[in-house]
C-alpha cells in the first residue's frame, strides 16, 4: 500500500488529496496543516466581512471529520511540516504534542502563499490587519461588529484590497484605498483601470494612487498613514493588501529548485527539481499552487499567477500523475474576475502593458480592439454598458482581454478565455454561435462584435485612434447630435452630425488625418466609412468613443458629492416630482429623454432621473449648466445613477456636488496657461497665482511645453526613452534652477542677478513660490500631449502635479472669469 503526504490542505492540496481517493481506495493520504482549518472558501472572507455571506460556516468547505468519513484520509491541522527529510523520505513535523516524523512514498508540497508586510515603520501597530486565513476573518469582523470604525484605510488595490473595501463600505465604513502604482487592479491596463477609478469615486471611496505609504503612527484609538507625498490619511483601522509571497522556505531548505521570486520549479508533470545544474527530478515530491511557478499561456515564459482555479487543477493533475498517468499542466492564462462595487471586472493572457515592457510596439507587433457595448438586447429593459479591449498580434493570435461593465462579463471573457485555450484567433470569435435572448444577449454578441472590429482592423477596413494619441495636427470630427454637443465636444473639433456628414464633406481637410467620434463609436464607425469611400485617404475612429475618452480623464470630486441630503419637496414649486426611467438606455439615450421631457414642464418643476450609463451623471451636470437648468443632486443606488434636476436657473450647485439655495454668482476662478519656461515670466505667473489664492480665489496653472520644464526635478530620474527623448531630456532645463531670463541672460550673469536682488529685497524664490501656490491650494497641471511629445514622463515631475489634457483645463476655463496666457 502506497501512502501519500500533503503539506497543505486547501485549494490545491485538498483537491489532490479527494482526487487520489477517487483513483486508490487502498492509499493512505496524509494532509499536514499548519492552521486550524482545511479548505476553506478563502476568495469568500471579504464577503462575510460585509455580512454578503451571513454565515460563517458557510466558509468551511471541509473539515477533517468529514474528510475522514468521505474520503478515509488522515487530516492533521495544527501539525506544521518544519523540514523535509529527502534522504529519508520523511518529514519533520511539530504539534501539540510535540515533534515528530512521517514517512512518505510521495510528498505534495501545497504551502499556498502568504501576505506581502514589508519593513515600513510601524507595520506592526495595533490596528493594522491582513486578510488572508479564517482566524484573519474572525478578527476584522469582530473588530467591525463590536468596535464599529467609521473609518478604514486599505493598503493595496489588488483583489482583496478592492474587495475588502467594497465590503467595509457595505458595513458603513468610509474607506480610503492607497496604491503606490498610478493604478488598482494590476491585470488591467491603466486605461481599463480608470473605469474604475471613476466608478470608485461614484460610490465614496477616497483614492490615493501613485502614493506608497512611509510610515504608519499609532495615536488614540486611531493610526495615522503618512504617504510619501507627505499626505496623510488617518482611519480607525488598517487592512493591508499589498500582495503575496510563496511559502517556499521549507523547499528552499530541502534542496529544491527555486526561481528568483521564491516559487518552486515544476516541469509540465508537477515534479518539483533538485536544486543544481540541470533539472533532475526530485524522487515523489510535486508542487502545486501559489508556490509554484508556471509557464504563460501566451508568452510561455515562466511566471508566478497565484489563483484557485489553477490550483485546483494542479492537484487534479498531480494525483492523476501519482497513479501513473502522463498529464500535463499546459500553463497559466491568469483569468480572473472580481467585483468591484456594481462593476464586475474581468481579463485574460497578457495586459498591453506587458507588451510595451516586452518591446512590442502597436501597430508593428500588436493592434488594439477597444469596442464599448451593452450587456443584452438594448430595447429589453436594464441592459448596461460594457467595455471591452482585445490585445491580438498581426495574425489574428489573441493575445489577451480585459472586460468592465455591471452585468454579463464573466460570460464574455471566459469565451475569449476558452478561445485562446482552443487555439482560436480573432476570426474564430466572429464565427462563435452563442445562445440569444433579449434578456441575456444581443444577436450579435459583444463577443462577436470583438472579433468583427479587429477582423476589420486586419483587412484595413477601420483604423482606431486610442485616448491618448490624438495629435494637434489631426482633424477631430463630432458626429454627435446638437444636443450631445451642448454636454460635451472635444477641443477644436468639427461639428457635423452623422445625418448630414455627406452634404457636408467640403467642410473637411482631406489632406489631415480625420478622427471621427461619437458616445460610444457605432455612429463614428459609419461616418468613418462615408469619409474612406469619399476620397478621404487617412481616417480613424476615436476608440471607445467620447464616453470612454471622458473617463480617461475623469478626475474625482473632493469631497462626498454623492448624495444631496436637501428636501427636494421644499425645492419644487409644484410640490410634484416627476420621475423618468432611462434604465438600459446608452448615451446620448438618457440625456435625449431628459431633454424632451424638460421642454414640456414648467420652470420651477423638479424630476427624478434614473439611468444605468455610467457617465450620464456627470454629463447631465454639465448639461444643466449649459441650458440654465437647475442640477439639484445625485445618489448612487445599486446599478442606477439618480440625478434630480429642476427647470430653470433659479439656484446653482457647484461643478461637482448638489447645488445649494443662493443665487447665481460670476466666475471667480483664475487660469492659465503657462507655455514659456523663462524664469522672469514663470516667476510673474506664480506670484499671480499666489496673490488670486490669497484672496480666496481657484486658480489651474496649465503647464504645456516649455512651461513642463518648470514642473521637473531637479535631480535625473532613472526612465526607458527612446534616443530622441533622451536627446530632448538633455537639451531642455532640468527644474526651477536651470532657467534663464528671456532678456538680459548675459550668459547667466543676468540670471544670477536676478536672484541675488530677489533675496536682497525678501521676494520669494521661485522654489518657494511653488510650495506656496501647492499650500494655497492652487491647482498645477501638466499637459500629457507636451509630456508625450517632449518625452517627460510623469516620474520625472515634482510631487503635488496633476496630469490632465486640454479638456480638463478648458473646463476650469469655463467657470473662470480671468485666462492669462504666459
Amino acid at each position: 500500500m502506497s501512502k501519500t503526504v500533503i503539506i497543505g490542505g486547501v485549494a490545491g492540496g485538498a483537491t489532490a488529496a479527494a482526487r487520489l481517493r477517487r483513483l486508490d481506495e487502498s492509499m493512505e493520504i496524509v494532509i499536514l496543516e499548519r492552521g486550524e482549518y482545511i479548505s476553506y472558501a478563502n476568495c469568500g472572507l471579504p464577503y462575510y466581512i460585509g455580512d454578503v455571506i451571513k454565515e460563517r460556516q458557510a466558509l468551511l468547505l471541509q473539515t477533517p471529520m468529514a474528510m475522514k468519513a468521505k474520503y478515509n484520509i488522515d487530516v492533521r491541522t495544527s501539525n506544521e511540516v518544519e523540514k523535509i527529510n529527502k534522504d529519508r523520505k520523511t518529514v519533520t513535523v511539530r504539534s501539540e504534542q510535540g515533534e515528530y516524523e512521517e514517512t512518505y512514498d510521495d510528498l505534495i508540497i501545497a504551502t499556498g502563499s502568504s501576505p506581502l508586510k514589508p519593513p515600513i515603520p510601524g507595520i506592526d501597530n495595533e490596528g493594522i490587519y491582513s486578510l488572508w486565513t479564517v482566524p484573519d476573518t474572525d478578527r476584522i469582523r469582530a473588530i467591525v461588529d463590536e468596535r464599529k470604525p467609521k473609518t478604514a484605510a486599505v493598503i493595496g488595490g489588488g483583489f482583496i484590497g478592492l474587495e475588502m473595501a467594497e465590503n467595509l463600505h457595505k458595513r458603513g465604513i468610509k474607506v480610503s484605498i492607497i496604491e503606490a502604482q498610478d493604478q488598482v487592479m494590476a491585470p488591467v491596463d491603466y486605461d481599463m483601470a480608470q473605469l474604475i477609478h471613476e466608478n470608485l469615486d461614484m460610490n465614496g471611496v477616497s483614492l490615493h494612487l501613485g502614493d506608497g505609504v512611509s510610515e504608519f503612527i499609532r495615536g488614540d484609538d486611531m493610526v495615522t498613514v503618512k504617504l510619501a507625498s507627505g499626505a496623510e490619511v488617518t482611519a480607525d483601522m488598517v487592512i493591508l493588501s499589498i500582495g503575496v509571497r510563496p511559502n517556499s522556505q521549507l523547499a528552499k531548505d530541502a534542496g529544491l529548485q527555486l526561481n528568483k521570486r521564491g516559487g518552486i520549479k515544476v516541469d509540465p508533470w508537477m515534479h518539483a527539481f533538485e536544486e543544481g545544474e540541470g533539472n533532475n527530478q526530485a524522487d515523489g515530491i510535486w508542487a502545486v499552487g501559489d508556490v509554484i511557478e508556471v509557464e504563460n499561456f501566451i508568452t510561455k515564459e515562466k511566471t508566478m499567477i497565484p489563483l484557485a482555479g489553477p490550483a485546483n487543477k494542479q492537484g487534479r493533475i498531480v494525483a492523476n500523475n501519482i497513479k501513473g498517468a502522463a498529464e500535463e499542466y499546459k500553463g497559466s492564462l491568469g483569468t480572473s474576475v472580481a467585483q468591484v462595487f456594481d462593476y464586475t471586472v474581468a481579463s485574460t493572457g497578457i495586459n498591453e502593458k506587458t507588451l510595451r515592457l516586452a518591446g512590442k510596439e502597436k501597430g508593428r507587433d500588436y493592434e488594439v480592439a477597444l469596442i464599448v457595448q451593452k450587456s443584452h438586447a438594448g430595447y429589453y429593459p436594464m441592459a448596461t454598458p460594457m467595455t471591452l479591449k482585445m490585445l491580438f498580434d498581426m495574425t489574428g493570435k489573441i493575445l489577451g482581454a480585459q472586460i468592465i461593465g455591471q452585468d454579463g462579463v464573466d460570460k464574455r471573457i471566459d469565451t475569449i478565455a476558452t478561445t485562446i485555450r482552443l487555439g482560436g484567433d480573432v476570426h474564430s470569435l466572429a464565427e462563435l454561435e452563442l445562445a440569444y435572448a433579449p434578456p441575456y444577449s444581443s444577436a450579435k454578441d459583444p463577443v462577436n462584435m470583438l472579433g468583427f472590429v479587429a477582423g476589420n482592423i486586419l483587412d484595413g477596413k477601420m483604423s482606431f485612434v486610442q485616448w491618448d494619441e490624438i495629435k494637434k495636427e489631426m482633424q477631430v470630427l463630432d458626429v454627435t447630435e446638437d444636443v450631445e454637443r451642448r454636454i460635451w465636444a472635444m477641443d477644436d473639433s468639427v461639428h457635423i452630425p452623422l445625418g448630414q456628414l455627406r452634404e457636408r464633406l467640403d467642410e473637411l481637410d482631406k489632406n489631415k488625418t480625420i478622427v471621427v467620434y461619437c458616445a460610444i463609436g457605432v455612429r463614428s464607425y459609419n461616418g468613418a466609412r462615408v469619409l474612406a469611400q469619399c476620397g478621404f485617404k487617412d481616417v480613424q475612429i476615436l476608440a471607445g468613443g467620447s464616453s470612454f475618452y471622458k473617463s480617461m480623464t475623469y478626475v474625482p470630486c473632493a469631497g462626498d458629492s454623492q448624495k444631496d441630503e436637501g428636501n427636494v419637496e421644499d425645492m419644487n414649486e409644484s410640490g410634484e416630482i416627476k420621475i423618468l426611467d432611462c434604465c438600459g438606455l446608452q448615451c446620448p439615450g438618457p440625456i435625449m429623454k431628459v431633454n424632451d421631457a424638460l421642454k414640456i414642464m414648467k420652470p420651477g418643476e423638479t424630476v427624478r432621473v434614473s439611468a444605468t450609463d455610467m457617465g450620464f451623471a456627470k454629463d447631465v451636470e454639465s448639461w444643466c449648466q449649459r441650458t440654465g437648468n437647475t442640477f439639484v443632486g445625485k445618489e448612487r443606488n445599486g446599478r442606477e445613477n439618480i440625478v434630480t434636476i429642476r427647470k430653470g436657473n433659479n439656484s446653482v450647485g457647484s461643478p461637482c456636488c448638489p447645488s445649494s439655495e443662493k443665487p447665481a454668482e460670476l466666475p471667480q476662478g483664475k487660469t492659465m496657461i503657462v507655455f514659456d519656461g523663462d524664469l522672469d515670466k514663470v516667476l510673474a505667473s506664480f506670484i499671480i497665482a499666489n496673490g488670486a489664492a490669497a484672496m480666496g480665489r481657484p486658480v489651474t496653472m496649465f503647464f504645456t511645453f516649455w512651461g513642463l520644464n518648470v514642473l521637473r526635478k531637479p535631480e535625473k530620474v532613472k526612465v526607458k526613452k527612446t534616443m530622441i527623448e533622451k536627446m530632448f531630456g538633455a537639451m531642455m532645463p532640468r527644474g526651477t534652477g536651470k532657467l534663464k531670463l528671456s532678456n538680459m541672460n548675459m550668459m547667466g550673469m543676468g540670471t544670477k542677478m536676478m536672484k541675488k536682488v530677489m533675496k536682497a529685497k525678501n521676494v520669494m524664490s521661485l522654489e518657494e513660490l511653488i510650495e506656496e501656490a501647492k499650500k494655497n491650494g492652487v491647482k498645477l497641471v501638466a499637459c500629457t500631449m507636451s509630456m508625450d511629445i517632449m518625452g517627460i514622463t510623469a516620474d520625472e515631475l515634482i510631487d503635488g502635479v496633476e496630469l490632465a489634457g486640454v479638456a480638463s483645463y478648458l473646463g476650469d476655463a469655463e467657470v473662470s472669469n480671468v485666462n492669462l496666457f504666459i
